[in-house]
């Protein structure tokens, strides 16, 4: 078709007689074959001079070409119409993920973070996605809102984000601790533990089926899930006995408190906790579900909480009974986990808890 172009009008309008002079278009009749004609081969449509003159059919024609090219991309299309955008004047990668593909969109109506895997169903963005909007509908700590999950054409998925400029820092931990506290005290749920959709916690699925019971919750879809996968994996029967009779005897753990469910971020490790340009702190790349507020602390190992982020979240919401024995009952789910994750160097970890909790319950 290029090499028709080349030739001249004679040639292209050989090609396309319908549009062999101006008198004969009409627009209703020939609008769609003009488009067929065209789609694709936009060289031609400049050749054919008496077009050029034609501003409004031009504008037709590239506002439904515009359109086709859209269809092709999701995200492309939904920026350019619910995203309220009328261009895209960059595209930029984030790094950071080992899991998705990050990117930036700038448009002239603002940015938006874009996140994409090419082999994960949208399952995965969408409980990302309630998760962040339930966070976000509590108006308390600052999260990305989320816009749009959706397929992808060739396989995968993505989801559409606000973009939030980030600091240089991590922020004021104190104010970390109370905004997270405050979370929690807002996010409640009537519907007992769990959450409306099973998620992930890194790649590994988390089962959030809702359950009226806390330690029934946290023994079977927790620690109990972790230990079967690492029975599956590994073969690992002496973890998997051992964590079995730990999840038989939590109760004593639990005596006098009172436990409500709770909105919890649920992998809350310094990775997914950052601050805005005016140092607000934001927390993002949750995994979320209603829980006991003390299990939101089970990636504190590795999220650097200091002693001002405690004293401001226990201002908030008050330690109860017992908190120091059932740190480490918390962290055993994350430490299970990345040894599912990861690999052996997080057993001895995970093995040492179990024993631990076993010797102190003497079971």
């Amino acid at each position: 078709m290029v090499a028709i172009a080349q030739m001249g009008v004679l040639s292209f309008s050989s090609c396309f007689p319908f549009l062999s002079s101006p008198r004969s278009f009409n627009k209703r009749t020939t609008f769609a074959r003009l488009i067929y004609a065209f789609q694709g081969n936009i060289q031609l449509l400049w050749h054919y001079k008496w077009l050029l003159n034609n501003f409004r059919l031009k504008r037709l024609i590239f506002g439904y070409l515009t359109v086709a090219a859209m269809s092709d991309d999701p995200v492309r299309e939904w920026i350019l119409t619910e995203g309220k955008a009328t261009q895209i004047t960059k595209i930029s990668p984030i790094g950071g993920g080992c899991i998705n593909l990050a990117s930036r969109y700038d448009t002239d109506a603002g940015s938006f973070f874009v996140k994409t895997n090419r082999s994960i169903g949208p399952s995965m963005f969408e409980g990302e996605s309630l998760g962040l909007g339930a966070m976000y509908e509590t108006r308390t700590i600052r999260v990305p809102r989320p816009f749009k999950v959706g397929p992808l054409p060739t396989g995968g998925s993505y989801i559409i984000m606000e973009f939030i400029e980030f600091g240089f820092s991590r922020g004021d931990q104190s104010v970390l601790g109370r905004k997270l506290a405050e979370m929690h005290k807002a996010g409640k749920s009537s519907k007992g533990f769990g959450f409306d959709v099973d998620n992930t916690i890194g790649s590994t699925p988390q089962i959030n089926t809702w359950t009226s019971d806390w330690i029934e919750f946290y023994a079977e879809h927790r620690l109990g899930y972790q230990l079967r996968l690492a029975s599956d994996q590994y073969g690992d029967s002496t973890i998997y006995q051992r964590g079995q009779r730990l999840m038989k005897n939590l109760a004593p753990l639990f005596e006098d408190i009172v436990i409500e469910p709770c909105l919890l971020h649920g992998d809350l490790w310094s990775g997914n906790v950052s601050s805005d340009k005016n140092g607000e702190p934001v927390i993002l790349d949750p995994a979320c579900y209603y829980g006991h507020n003390e299990a939101e602390f089970g990636m504190s190992w590795c999220a650097g909480f200091g002693g001002s982020f405690y004293k401001s979240y226990f201002e908030v919401m008050p330690k109860q009974p017992g908190f120091e024995k059932r740190r480490d009952l918390y962290m055993l789910y994350h430490y299970l986990n990345h040894y599912n994750l990861f690999g052996s160097g997080y057993r001895s970890s995970a093995l040492s808890i179990i024993d631990d909790y076993l010797r102190m319950l003497k079971v």
